[in-house]
């Protein structure tokens, strides 16, 4: 429906407009009516109405001059129909003047008033179709300059069509930010009007929406962080669902484009696995991912405290990386994922020793809870002490338990050495032993003979080589301990029963 204004400082010829006219038989809808022209002149600011119908004669301001006052004021004024008592030409001709699309007699003729809204209602739609087509063809436009430039592309003739299009300077400070949430564009477009005054919105090749900021309008006086925190608040509450604004650094101009649009996809990256909706900077990233790296030090160095054995300085560890991390207001998010990596560490080096890593998580969980439903600083520091002293008492008593059992030893050294040349001879003079008897010992344990769990070792990394890397055949046989390709490939086909050629082939095509 179109929206129709109705100005007359006469109230029972308002009444008679609104109720004898069947506006929407023309597609049209009453949105407001005024006595005077200051009023008119106020609604038709508020309201946008694509056509007012208005007395001549009204006080302090009259039809004539408000015309004029909206075709000076809006960009997109709307169409007037004037109306008047008096059968004067010079009326008429005044109104044309002012662009009136039309000029009814008192009292108005309802024939003559239906051939008006009739004919003013296509001349309507018609433009809005036309509008309409402009803005896509110039929106498509838009997107394949600022697309070849977001890939990367520069010369003088996407210099020329960007200054074309995007109506920017070349070396203005721009900044991008970027929607995470998918949207239509038109519902977009007149929202980035109403905030940022300018319709500066792209989309890239995902259908995520970008927004160029322009300097000259946003970055004064907190103008940026208004318009973009009103969009996102709008938009979420559009879609019952986070929206993920991310803003770049500001930088000049349009070649850095790419850049910026870059700095928006790490930080929509980083906000989404955190599945929480507002605006983020980029700066602050930058610095969050900072602090981040000086915490995650902080987590190595108690992870290798534990692994020393040194139970008496683990509850001072503890407290000082929980006091660090309180002090730079990390999200606990975070802290729960570094607390979740050292887990997995401490419980691996467990499992590495023989020990029973499960049963050390099973005592946490009865304990403390699970990680994940921890929600305080307070809690996880305990929780995280309570891991380290447990598992640092519970490796104590491995290492003891596997001094004596060197054969542990033998087998964590092959696992770890299998690249190198190693013979039974020379691990039984590195571990002070009897050849022959480390061999038996080696075969009780394993259930093989010492060179058979050497290949098959070294087989299982060559495998795993072919499968997910481009390395020629005879690069992996080096990578695997076999300087010799020949004798690597009998190896591999006695032990797979296929050449390694095959293999690989096989394992490319299963990924495709």
């Amino acid at each position: 429906m179109l929206n129709v204004l109705l100005v007359d400082d006469e109230p029972w010829v308002l009444e008679g407009l609104r109720t004898m006219v069947t506006w929407e038989k023309y597609g049209f809808q009453v949105c407001g009516e005024a006595l005077n022209g200051t009023d008119a002149l106020r609604q038709i600011q508020e309201y946008h109405p694509e056509l007012v119908i208005t007395d001549i004669h009204m006080p302090v301001l009259n039809g004539i001059e408000l015309i004029e006052q909206s075709n000076q004021m809006l960009s997109k004024p709307p169409k007037f129909v004037v109306l008047s008592g008096y059968d004067d030409f010079s009326y008429a001709r005044a109104a044309m003047r002012q662009r009136a699309a039309g000029y009814l007699l008192k009292p108005v003729d309802d024939e003559e008033m239906g051939a008006l809204l009739h004919k003013l209602s296509r001349k309507i739609h018609d433009e809005i179709t036309a509008e309409e087509d402009q803005k896509k063809t110039q929106l498509l436009a838009v997107n394949h300059v600022i697309n070849r430039l977001l890939q990367g592309e520069y010369n003088l003739d996407l210099e020329g069509q960007a200054d074309e299009t995007l109506k920017l300077q070349w070396e203005e400070e721009i900044g991008v930010a970027l929607i995470e949430n998918v949207f239509d564009y038109r519902e977009l477009r007149p929202k980035l009007l109403k905030h940022f005054g300018v319709d500066t919105g792209f989309q890239d090749r995902d259908g995520k929406t970008g927004i160029i900021l322009q300097s000259s309008i946003l970055f004064s006086e907190g103008r940026l962080e208004e318009a973009i925190n009103g969009l996102q608040k709008e938009l979420s509450e559009m879609s019952n669902q986070p929206v993920i604004i991310a803003v770049s650094n500001k930088m000049s101009g349009i070649r850095s484009i790419r850049e910026m649009y870059l700095q928006g996809l790490e930080v929509g990256r980083m906000k989404r696995r955190q599945e929480r909706g507002g605006v983020f900077y980029f700066q602050d990233l930058r610095r969050t991912k900072q602090r981040q790296d000086l915490h995650k030090d902080k987590f190595k160095l108690l992870y290798e405290t534990v692994q020393a054995g040194k139970t008496e300085n683990i509850p001072f560890c503890v407290k000082e990386t929980f006091t660090c991390l309180m002090d730079s207001l990390l999200e606990i998010e975070f802290v729960k994922a570094n607390v979740a990596d050292l887990e997995f560490s401490l419980c691996r080096l467990i499992a590495e020793m023989n020990g029973k890593p499960d049963a050390l998580m099973e005592e946490l969980r009865n304990t403390h809870g699970n990680l994940d439903s921890i929600g305080e600083y307070g809690v996880l520091e305990k929780y995280v002490c309570r891991l380290c002293t447990q598992a640092a008492e519970g490796l104590s008593e491995l290492m003891q338990q596997n001094e004596s059992n060197t054969i542990f030893h033998v087998i964590q050294y092959v696992d770890r050495e299998y690249r190198n040349k190693l013979q039974l001879q020379d691990l039984a003079r590195h571990f002070h032993m009897n050849a022959t008897y480390l061999g038996q010992l080696f075969k009780k344990n394993t259930g093989k003979p010492f060179k058979e769990y050497l290949n098959e070792r070294r087989i299982e990394e060559a495998k795993r080589l072919l499968k997910r890397t481009q390395m020629k055949i005879s690069d992996v046989a080096v990578q695997v301990g076999y300087p010799n390709t020949d004798y690597f490939i009998n190896k591999f086909k006695l032990q797979t029963g296929v050449l390694p050629s095959v293999y690989k082939n096989d394992a490319g095509n299963k990924q495709m």
